[in-house]
This record gives structure tokens, sequence and C-alpha cells, in this order.
């Protein structure tokens, strides 16, 4: 247990100096708060309709989508480190996985998930 000193250390001081940090700001920051701070501020423009709006259900799904697809393609980079070690049988190997990926894309793209209206 002793190895684990350090990080032990390491994560109370970054923990102890972030509490700090808050407790400083909020102690001797300025708190002159007004109405017109209190608006929402969209890009210099004078905001309309209120903060939150419904979401379409197909925005969510392309955005998990695209991070399931993104995350997935972050385990070519390893492959390709490897590629001469592995041989045939890492070649055959990522061969399947593109499938699978392929087939769950396709599946995507044909459940209309990719489509926006």
């Amino acid at each position: 247990m002793l190895e684990y000193l350090p990080l032990v250390i390491l994560i109370s001081l970054a923990a102890g100096l972030a509490v700090l940090v808050v407790i400083l700001g909020h102690s001797f920051g300025p708190h002159r708060p007004t109405a017109k701070k209190g608006l929402p501020y969209e890009s210099g423009m004078t905001p309309y309709g209120p903060g939150t709006r419904r979401m379409s259900v197909r925005y969510y799904l392309v955005a998990v989508l695209f991070i399931l697809f993104d995350i997935e393609v972050v385990f070519f980079l390893p492959w390709a480190v490897m590629f001469r070690k592995l041989g045939v049988f890492g070649l055959v190997e990522m061969l399947i996985f593109i499938g699978i990926l392929l087939v769950g894309y396709v599946y995507a793209w044909k459940k209309g998930a990719l489509e926006w209206e």
C-alpha cells in the first residue's frame, strides 16, 4: 500500500486546492447581482422563447450512434500499431470486427436512424 501514498497525496492536494480556490473566490469575489446579469446571454442577441426547448428523440439517437461508432474506431489504432506482429490472425480478427460494425451501421441505416427530417 505504500506505493499508492504519492497518488493519495496528489489527489488530496488537488482536491484541497480546488476547495480552497472555490471558497476564496466565493468569500472575496464581487457580489453585485442585478436583474440584467441574471438574463440568459445568447451571442449578444436578445433571447426569445424559453431557455430549454424540447429536442427530438432522433437528435439523441444520432448523437449516441456517433459516439458509439466513434469510440469503436479508436480500436483501429492499437491494431494498426501491432499489425505486423499480429499477422494474418490480426487481419482476420479486424475484418470480423469491421464486419460487425458494418452490420450495425447497415441496421441503423435501414431503420432510418440516420435520417434527419
